[in-house]
């Protein structure tokens, strides 16, 4: 009888445990995100590996806890909860199995108020508030693909936080499911939102040092 060699199965194949092993021109899954067991942070947006920032820095830091606070404070007795990263946010487009999500982000904030989005791995589904933080290592083609797949997933609203320049982007998501952007905002300016009702963030405090 002739033997028939068998292969593994995607559930069956070893564990990837260095970046050296990883081929950035292959297209990933959910599924294959969850075998990296090396410290290296990596998102995959549209199917596409992309190497995260290495440790934020000091100023980084401050200007995320300078708005998680707030939002943390307003959100007291309210339905929405706010996570700040490494927290995974699954943007499933078709299926919500971990075969055909191809689209894992880390953003710096979330505010989630649907707590059926949220699992023991973070949350699948579209945030109704993402906020990113940019960093030199940010890459122009991730931040596009981060536009578009935010858009496209329903995010509410999309924050961008500049700290070299110190000035704060809103894009909301109209009735036609396109962001738009409000006015550049900088210090000596307040970012109020409907999603969370009383917050009031002082872009002064924000980009304090």
């Amino acid at each position: 009888m002739k033997n028939i060699k068998s292969y593994p199965t995607e559930d069956e194949l070893p564990p990837v445990k260095t970046l050296n092993e990883i081929d950035f021109s292959a297209t990933y899954s959910y599924a294959d995100y969850m075998r990296f067991e090396f410290e290296e942070r990596l998102e995959i947006i549209k199917g596409h590996l992309f190497k995260m920032s290495p440790a934020p820095s000091r100023i980084h830091q401050g200007i995320s806890g300078n708005i998680f606070g707030p939002i943390y404070n307003a959100l007291k007795s309210k339905p929405c909860r706010v996570y700040s990263a490494p927290f995974d946010v699954r943007l499933a487009q078709k299926s919500q199995d971990d075969k055909e999500v191809f689209t894992v982000v880390q953003p710096d904030i979330a505010v989630v108020c649907d707590p059926a989005k949220l699992d023991q791995r973070g949350c699948i589904g579209a945030p109704d508030i993402v906020v990113e933080i940019l960093s030199p290592g940010n890459n122009k083609k991730e931040l596009i693909n981060k536009y578009e797949v935010y858009e496209e997933a329903g995010v509410k609203e999309y924050w961008i936080v500049s700290p070299a320049h110190k000035t704060f982007f809103r894009y909301i998501l109209d009735e036609n499911g396109k962001f738009q952007p409000t006015k550049m905002l900088t210090e000596g300016e307040v970012v109020t939102t409907s999603i969370i009702p009383g917050l009031k963030l002082i872009l002064e405090e924000v980009f304090q040092d």
